[in-house]
């Protein structure tokens, strides 16, 4: 025991031996300011580069803004040229330049934070050097960069693991605190679901042997720096519907605009060229048209913040759009380890007696039950031993029992059947109290542990799956929202009722199979359902690559990692509720500000409409804004709606608040704040405008 507490120490040392630089770097990459200076400046170079109409195409709303913008600039051009100085087409051309910069510097920003979380990312890197082992088995240092797929490297206490692979042999605790930002070691082991490891990290105790899975340029950490900073990202199929949505309107407004010129030649009224391209900019959707990709980009960007990569776009909005969440019992909605709970005394024994056996049985345990056992005894008064002159026994799949031998007692626990048959051969019996207490325990879903003192049946220990705390609100909160969530696990079908029944979870699939869960999936898509679920291990590579949005574990195995369309740098099963909060705020915060774009465009009619036919009087009734001459009020709409986009770049890249809620209380929600607030907003925007341009003598 004290050499567990001893090594727990050590680990603790090593943590402290990471550099300033390393914690500043993780500090900054998981918590970098929305208005970071470097990023600002690499927006406003990259606003100013993509002003080329070539790049610019790839957003049709923003491309017809800047024909529009470099129309008007040639008017200005043109009268200056000829003698006519005129203020107003110059304002005009200046804004509409605005505007498209302003759009610019929306999706630059998204990126600029993408890349700057690539850059923390690439510093955390390790260059070191590995003991590749050779056929002989003999030790030969080479740099990590020569390492190539198949090899097998020794890593040992202290070292860094130069590349990732699966641990071969061996079990050691391992600092992943470069990548997941948490200073708390993690087990990593052969022959099980954690026995990947990932280059950068360092091993703090044991050694293990490591068969590389990657050859240089291809480790994870590359290809997650190059997912992050990619700007090449594919649109998904809920934003192209939009795309062509938006597209669509500016199509419309554009033959309306046109069919208004010869509204105004029936009329004898004179509308220049500089007002229609200002009212086809205010009346097109360019705020969300300037903010879409915005939105997208920084979707992926929250999840990264949350330690969490996405391999695309789609994975990230399909997430907000699951219907079925497929959870794993241990690890995800259990601790994962059993943990002693009770102990039971026999008809003759004390609590203290049975509590002391417990303690002596399970001090040299080191397993997580037996760990837990210790915890129990220690919290119910036992007092710490240690027993110099006893030895122990280890569990073993023979026996299943353990315990120790003293002087002149031998104390085993293990299961039921195991300690009757060790009893029985010694000459004792087990008493019907205890055989009930065993019976009770199971049909609760819980684990007996008999315990034994020589030929004596001392009590029973309870030992059960512990749910973890929290996890049922949340998973109450995604029942809120519509989403059905299914436990699967392998234990027998009474515990897997009593956990699901504790946890609240809607379905569970008892004694699965690795090939039930692909079946599940498949089950639930064909009935048009998105499902997302979560895995770890190889033989969960095939239901991760089926479901919609699969969240694969990076302590997991390679063919996890590869399948998955999400990778969790933590690997925290529950992240998945994460991954779906986030993927609903995206959908939540593009639909609030498509609200809110064509909410304002009604607005901005009342603005300038009026205003290109004053002499009119059936629009005397649609000059309820007041504005004060029919220059002042295009100026102002336009200039509102240049501003607009800069003031909404940072509810773009934050995102909306997300409230659990259905869908249709959302709708409501979206549709009084962005919807209305929509239509007054430009009413007070544009008026406060009029009125400041008119003071200071603009317009």
């Amino acid at each position: 025991m004290r050499g567990f507490i001893d090594m727990t120490k050590n680990e603790g040392n090593n943590r402290n031996t990471l550099t300033q630089d390393q914690k500043e770097i993780r500090r900054t990459a998981r918590t970098r300011p929305l208005l970071d200076k470097k990023i600002i400046s690499f927006s406003l170079k990259q606003s100013m580069i993509r002003l080329n109409p070539r790049i610019q195409l790839r957003n049709p709303v923003m491309f017809v803004v800047e024909v529009g913008a470099i129309l008007v600039s040639l008017v200005s051009l043109f009268n200056l040229f000829t003698g006519h100085v005129l203020l107003f087409p110059i304002q005009i051309a200046i804004w509409l330049w605005f505007t498209v910069i302003f759009a610019n510097v929306a999706e630059a920003m998204a990126e600029g934070r993408g890349k700057a979380q690539a850059e923390s990312l690439r510093q955390m890197k390790v260059d070191t050097q590995a003991k590749l082992l050779d056929k002989n088995g003999e030790i030969k240092i080479v740099k990590a960069t020569d390492l190539r797929k198949g090899d097998i490297i020794l890593v040992t206490a202290g070292d860094f693991i130069p590349a990732d692979g699966t641990v071969v042999e061996g079990v050691a605790s391992i600092d992943e605190s470069a990548i997941t930002g948490e200073s708390a070691p993690v087990i990593r082991e052969s022959g099980g679901d954690r026995s990947g490891v990932t280059g950068g990290t360092r091993v703090l105790s044991d050694c293990i042997r490591v068969k590389v899975s990657v050859d240089p340029g291809e480790s994870f950490m590359d290809r997650m720096v190059d997912l992050v900073e990619s700007a090449e990202r594919q649109k998904t199929p809920n934003e192209i519907a939009l795309t062509i949505l938006i597209l669509g309107l500016t199509l419309l407004y554009m033959v309306v605009v046109v069919t208004l010129v010869a509204f105004a030649s029936y009329t004898e009224t004179e509308v220049s060229t500089v007002v229609l391209i200002s009212l086809l900019v205010c009346l097109i959707p360019t705020t969300i048209g300037a903010l879409l990709s915005a939105i997208g980009i920084a979707g992926m960007d929250r999840l990264l913040a949350r330690n969490v990569v996405a391999k695309s776009g789609r994975a990230v909005e399909a997430a907000g759009d699951i219907d079925v969440i497929l959870l794993d019992k241990t690890g995800t909605i259990t601790l994962g380890n059993r943990q002693a709970v009770e102990f039971i005394p026999a008809p003759g024994i004390s609590t203290a007696e049975i509590r002391d056996m417990c303690l002596l049985s399970s001090l040299s345990d080191c397993t997580p039950e037996g760990r837990s056992i210790v915890e129990l005894a220690c919290a119910q008064g036992a007092a710490q031993k240690e027993v110099s002159d006893g030895k122990p026994i280890d569990f073993s799949a023979d026996t299943r029992m353990s315990g120790v031998d003293l002087l002149d007692r031998k104390i085993r626990k293990g299961a039921p059947e195991a300690v009757t048959k060790y009893i029985h051969s010694l000459g004792g019996s087990v008493p019907e109290k205890v055989n009930e207490a065993v019976i009770h325990i199971a049909q609760e879903g819980g684990t007996p542990l008999m315990v034994s003192d020589n030929e004596r049946i001392i009590g029973v220990i309870h030992l059960k799956d512990i749910v973890k705390p929290g996890i049922a609100d949340r998973l109450r909160i995604l029942k809120r929202v519509g989403i059905r969530t299914v436990m699967i696990t392998g234990d027998n079908p009474i515990t897997a009722k009593t956990i699901a029944d504790e946890a609240g979870v809607d379905e569970f699939i008892a004694e699965a199979k690795p090939e039930d869960k692909l079946g599940y999936i498949r089950k639930e898509q064909a009935k048009g359902q998105l499902v997302a679920m979560i895995g770890d291990g190889t033989n969960d590579a095939p239901a991760l690559a089926q479901a919609d949005v699969g969240l694969a574990m990076n302590s997991g195995t390679d063919a996890a990692r590869e399948a998955g369309n999400m990778v969790d740098l933590d690997s925290s099963p529950t992240k998945l509720i994460d991954v779906i909060e986030t993927g609903k705020q995206l959908l939540v915060t593009r639909g609030a500000l498509t609200t809110f774009s064509i909410a304002n465009d009604v607005s901005k009619y009342f603005a300038i409409i009026p205003a290109m036919f004053p002499a009119l009087p059936i629009f005397h009734a649609l000059n309820i804004m007041r504005l004060h001459s029919p220059e002042s009020a295009v100026l102002s709409a336009v200039i509102f709606n240049a501003i607009i986009i800069i003031l909404l770049i940072p509810l773009a890249l934050k995102g909306v608040a997300y409230r659990p809620a259905g869908a249709s209380s959302i709708l409501r929600r979206n549709a009084l704040i962005y919807g209305v607030g929509g239509l007054i907003v430009p009413f007070i925007g544009i008026k406060l405008i009029d009125i400041l341009i008119t003071t200071v003598g603009l317009a």
